[in-house]
């Protein structure tokens, strides 16, 4: 199969190297990433500047390699349409470097890589190792081989149009995790607290320093299963039209002659 992998932590994070390293054994690996962090950069696109491409080698058996000036959505898109000979039968995007859970998925550069593969037409997964602790001293190992063994599952599924998997991995010891679950996308807040600095040159600036609130532990969520030490798989759409209230619309603006039909 062929492969495309991308990411937000930056081509030479370890768990994209990981990722790469562990599916090259089985599959052709080509690897389009940006050339440094670019972690909570949503769905972001590069518009109005250039975007560099540098092909490079990551010292491990992947087909080929790119590091890119853009975003993980620019990777995607430039892996796509102007890199590969071929298209890929695959786009995954990770092995992300922290939990992806509940509405981070909505800042989240490593889930919009992958929704960026689905806006085009392919089957793209998202996955993150849920550690919130040291995450240079991470162990993707389990993760990357739990990816490896997944991949032929997809062949069992009818993968839908204008849809992701989003996997999160406890990042646990393997014997710990306490299997897998279908989870829906829980609700995950912050105290969204700005620092009010002042820089050496007199000017003041704002850091970002909220800290995440404790959620309900609601049954079937992907916040719930990783707490719960289970690898959490969330079929998460970029259609996101409310239906549910089109015909309310339709009668409080339309006065019946808007052409909507439930």
């Amino acid at each position: 199969m062929r492969i495309l992998i991308s990411n937000d932590d930056g081509i030479n994070a370890k768990g994209i190297r990981t990722l790469a390293e562990c599916l090259a054994f089985e599959h052709d690996v080509f690897v389009v990433a940006p050339d440094r962090e670019r972690s909570a950069a949503g769905h972001a696109l590069t518009l109005h500047d250039p975007l560099r491409i540098e092909e490079v080698d990551m010292g491990i058996d992947v087909a080929r390699a790119w590091a890119t000036s853009g975003t993980p959505g620019d990777c995607i898109k430039l892996g796509i349409s102007a890199i590969l000979d071929e298209p890929p039968d695959l786009i995954i995007s990770g092995i992300n470097h922290g939990p992806n859970l509940g509405t981070d998925v909505l800042y989240s550069g490593t889930v919009n890589a992958a929704m960026e593969g689905a806006v085009l037409g392919f089957s793209s997964i998202a996955i993150s190792l849920a550690s919130n602790g040291n995450h240079h001293n991470a162990d993707f190992i389990y993760a990357a081989n739990f990816i490896l063994r997944f991949i032929p599952k997809i062949k069992e599924i009818s993968f839908p149009k204008k849809t992701i998997l989003n996997i999160n991995i406890p990042s646990i010891a393997s014997d710990d995790i306490g299997g897998i679950q279908i989870t829906q996308l829980g609700t995950r807040m912050y105290t969204d607290t700005y620092e009010k600095r002042t820089d050496p040159r007199g000017r003041t600036y704002y850091w970002l320093a909220g800290e995440i609130l404790d959620s309900a532990d609601d049954e079937g969520t992907d916040i719930t299963a990783v707490k719960n030490n289970r690898i959490s798989i969330t079929p998460i759409t970029f259609e996101i039209t409310n239906k549910n209230i089109m015909a309310d619309l339709e009668g409080a603006f339309c006065d019946g002659k808007c052409s909507y039909k439930p």
